[in-house]
């Protein structure tokens, strides 16, 4: 069965976006050595054959990944050609410049991705959308967790986990530093706390 990826970045402090929603923290990595995690990102996208957005992030990926290019950033054409599904209850398409649009899903996340996960295929991932991922945390539809956790601490923003999210039991699969201070938790589901 395919599995559901949430790679997303946070802070030291758990928090996914800042007050704002933006991910001003990140801006403390411009500059720095990636070559090693450019790396890692290029290998994870062999594994993966579906992006899953909400519209907010697609909307904010919309502004720059569909013009990339490898110059700009070396994932940009395994990115670009990645088939994407999109959920929102306001968009009605989804275009992504010159590549294939993104489909875009208004019923159920819950449903559609346990739909998905029936289905033949790479894995899939889980891109910024907080909305959505808390979503299918509570739905327990998450697999793997992929934490990039940024050496920054904000005090205030946006928690990547909500307040009332049932327990859940995750088993430690990797640590990774990298050479820009960037760190790599990655956990899979164990199951539900008590189960």
């Amino acid at each position: 069965m395919r599995k559901v990826i949430l790679q997303e970045f946070v802070t030291i402090d758990g928090f996914a976006a800042d007050q704002n929603g933006g991910m001003s923290f990140f801006d403390s990595f411009h500059g720095k050595p990636r070559q090693d995690l450019d790396e890692d990102t290029m290998r994870f996208m062999d594994t993966i054959d579906t992006i899953l957005l909400g519209a907010v992030t697609y909307r904010l990926f919309l502004g720059f990944w569909p013009t990339a290019t490898t110059d700009m950033d070396p994932i940009a054409d395994k990115l670009n050609g990645t088939p994407k599904i999109v959920f929102s209850q306001t968009l009605d398409h989804a275009p992504w410049g010159k590549w294939e649009a993104a489909k875009v899903v208004k019923r159920s996340a819950a449903e559609e991705i346990t739909r998905l996960k029936q289905q033949p295929g790479k894995n899939m991932v889980l891109w910024g959308s907080i909305s959505l991922a808390q979503a299918l945390m509570k739905a327990g539809l998450i697999d793997e967790y992929q934490l990039r956790v940024c050496p920054t601490i904000l005090g205030k923003g946006r928690p990547l986990f909500p307040n009332d999210i049932n327990s859940l039991t995750l088993k430690p699969s990797t640590a990774k530093m990298y050479d820009s201070g960037l760190v790599l938790l990655d956990y899979q589901l164990a199951g539900k706390a008590g189960e």
